[in-house]
């Protein structure tokens, strides 16, 4: 099997571990295989875009999602380290409003699976990183919907040392109970 999947505290949000093969001159992977995916998953997809983010040290990007055309993501960290978030927003599921993270990174290979109808996130805890994620469904800017990183009904203990960097439209964002969700 090239991945290992393991299950996150939320059943549907996943960490793949792929197989690596290294010897004295470097390492390889497959960091994406569809029919590997849907064999290690059980997850039928297509992914129709990639994207490719570089951020700083103390850099939070998220809450996000969107509301209409949800995306589902397959994450990884290319170079740094990150802490990777998941929030549960759909209302019919019990784990609504609970949160995965896992530490993403160059090093432990680690992917995570976040499945449509989540916000995601992410926090740099390198001088620099690298992510990168495949997406299920196109950016709809018109569609896109942010969740408060910092809301304490959610939770989230994020491994700051002093207030993150973020954009402004993620400060200003609505607190769950203000918050666009899924059925």
């Amino acid at each position: 099997m090239p991945y290992t999947v393991t299950p996150t505290t939320l059943p549907d949000v996943l960490i793949l571990e792929p197989r690596v093969f290294e010897d004295p001159r470097g390492f390889f992977y497959e960091s994406y295989n569809a029919r590997d995916f849907l064999q290690a998953t059980g997850i039928d997809c297509v992914f129709v875009q990639d994207n490719h983010s570089r951020s700083q040290r103390g850099v939070l990007r998220g809450l996000h999602y969107q509301i209409e055309h949800p995306q589902g993501k397959l994450v990884r960290a290319s170079h740094g380290e990150v802490y990777d978030i998941a929030v549960d927003l759909r209302r019919s599921s019990p784990h609504f409003g609970q949160w995965a993270g896992v530490v993403l990174s160059a090093q432990n290979r680690r992917q995570l699976w976040i499945p449509p109808g989540f916000a995601h996130g992410f926090l740099v805890l390198s001088e620099s990183a690298e992510f990168l994620y495949k997406t299920t469904d196109y950016w709809y800017p018109e569609h896109e919907r942010i969740l408060r990183w910092d809301d304490s009904r959610i939770g989230i203990p994020w491994p700051l040392d002093g207030a993150p960097i973020l954009a402004a439209k993620d400060a200003a964002a609505p607190f769950l109970d203000q918050a666009e969700t899924f059925v």
